[in-house]
């Protein structure tokens, strides 16, 4: 069974920053696409970022330039780093990895992180 475990979120002003980190244990190959989604109160979740192992980022419009992933292969840990936090962050941050079980036969999970709470004070 795979576990991934987030810890950093908290409480932070306007314009604050915080590091979020997220990280995978259990038994597994390797992990291919590693993310970060948040849940706002009344909305639907959402990508923030994400990274596939070799490297390829992709990140939400409404953060680029804000937040930064990144990620340690050799810990099989994701972190996200926010900057210039803004009231509008505040929401449960969700930690995904794409979790390769066996190469073959091929076997995969999609495992989820049971989120972090992030508040930002205006």
């Amino acid at each position: 069974q795979v576990r991934l475990v987030e810890s950093g979120g908290g409480l932070v002003q306007n314009g604050g920053s915080l590091r979020l980190s997220c990280a995978a244990s259990g038994r597994f190959s390797s992990i291919t696409t590693m993310s970060w989604h948040r849940q706002a109160p009344g909305k639907q979740r959402e990508l923030v970022a994400s990274l596939t192992a070799s490297g390829s980022a992709n990140v939400a419009e409404s953060v680029k330039g804000r937040f930064t992933i990144s990620r340690d292969d050799a810990k099989n840990t994701v972190y996200l780093e926010m900057n210039s936090l803004k009231p509008e962050d505040t929401a449960v941050y969700y930690c995904n990895a794409i979790v390769i079980l066996s190469s073959a036969p091929l076997r995969f999970n999609n495992c989820w992180g049971q989120g972090t709470q992030v508040t930002i004070s205006s």
